[in-house]
């Protein structure tokens, strides 16, 4: 297989990691600096400090593409950036990339984190959409969580969302919490249907080494839902949100027709894109490199000039990735593409390896297209991965 019918792909997607917390949810492994909640990017010499280093990185990279098409802002909390201090970020993108006229960029924030200048001077200087991370919307839930917000902030945060007018509005639920039923479950899928945002996203909570999480609970512990429960929320929320019109395009995210994520798509179609910021990944020219995860050492990376010593991804990893990401889509994955770019050879390998899920009903050969079925093929998608890894691996 020649490698360039792999890799050649112009680069137009960078992810911006904004590794800034009010505190530590009980959940979280992402790299974030808590800064408590009195700070936020006007008054904090930390936040100050990291900013002057990204732009630096963002300075120092090299050129693989074409202007930006999309750009995400992720966390952490980018919500307590300054307004001044995304805008620095977007001009040095601009400077070095250029960015496209019409780019999604896409920011997260969470509840009580932002007021209405601050929202209105993120959609003026380039935000068109948004992820609000509710997780949840019972009380004793965002608690149990350790998140910093409460039910009032939630519905604030929505207000000014509304009003500002930001075109693109997500929002983040979790499923599989501590003392969560299934009732409580539907109650948070029918308000987030009821406030009709044009995008949710729903995780099925991770118990995550090193967490508060990983310490207090063992997966399958009370009080965490069983497996069959967590198995009948995502059945759950498969139902209510179809139902309501969202189109189940990928297995942990739903949109209403035509709203879907543009920057998320870059990752599960297995293209390339840039990451910048203290523990961010990117995938450019066939290399997968991630940025150290602790602060003072991500600082002297930058300073040493963002040297990346990687090599290029073999071809069998290239293809596991493809099918891996490629299925958690609903569209999947083209199968003359697969026999393009990976041979015929390793697409008959990989129909006799999926024909048991085939028969099963998890795995669907439509419209040249291989696919997992919606909910089953996506409940056990593990199941059939695994198989997958276990041949080409």
């Amino acid at each position: 297989m020649e490698q360039n019918l792999v890799f050649a792909s112009a680069v137009d997607a960078a992810y911006i990691h904004i590794p800034f917390c009010r505190r530590r949810c009980y959940y979280c492994d992402f790299p974030v600096f808590v800064i408590g909640d009195r700070l936020r990017g006007e008054t904090s010499g930390t936040m100050h400090q990291y900013l002057e280093v990204l732009c630096q990185e963002i300075t120092n990279a090299p050129i693989n593409g074409q202007c930006l098409n999309t750009i995400f802002f992720g966390g952490g909390t980018p919500s307590l950036l300054s307004v001044d201090q995304l805008q620095q970020i977007l001009v040095t993108l601009d400077r070095r990339f250029g960015i496209c006229s019409q780019a999604e960029v896409s920011m997260e924030i969470d509840p009580g984190t932002f007021d209405l200048e601050h929202l209105s001077g993120y959609y003026h200087a380039g935000i068109n959409r948004i992820s609000l991370g509710v997780q949840a919307f019972q009380p004793e839930l965002l608690q149990a969580c350790g998140r910093s917000h409460n039910l009032a902030d939630i519905f604030t945060a929505i207000e000014i969302i509304c009003q500002v007018g930001v075109p693109e509005f997500s929002i983040d639920l979790i499923s599989g919490l501590p003392d969560q039923t299934l009732e409580i479950w539907q109650d948070s899928l029918e308000q987030a249907v009821a406030i009709a945002p044009t995008h949710i996203s729903i995780y099925d909570l991770t118990i995550e080494s090193g967490t508060a999480f990983g310490r207090y609970y063992q997966p399958g512990d009370r009080p965490l839902p069983s497996d069959e429960t967590t198995v009948n929320m995502y059945r759950m929320a498969q139902h209510i949100l179809t139902g309501a019109g969202y189109d189940h395009y990928e297995i942990s995210n739903y949109a209403q027709p035509g709203h879907q994520c543009h920057h998320n798509l870059v990752y599960w179609r297995n293209r390339p894109y840039y990451g910048f910021g203290m523990g961010a990944a990117s995938y450019v020219t066939g290399k997968r490199f991630t940025r150290p995860r602790k602060t003072q050492e991500y600082y002297q990376w930058v300073k040493d000039g963002c040297k990346v010593d990687c090599e290029v991804t073999p071809e069998d990893e290239v293809l596991l990735d493809t099918l891996m990401l490629g299925l958690r889509l609903a569209e999947g994955v083209s199968l003359q593409m697969l026999r393009e770019k990976f041979g015929k050879t390793n697409v008959e390998n990989m129909y006799r390896i999926l024909q048991p899920y085939i028969e099963k009903g998890w795995v669907q050969i439509l419209e040249r297209r291989l696919r997992l079925s919606d909910p089953e093929g996506f409940l056990f998608s593990n199941v059939v991965l695994s198989a997958l890894f276990k041949e080409f691996d």
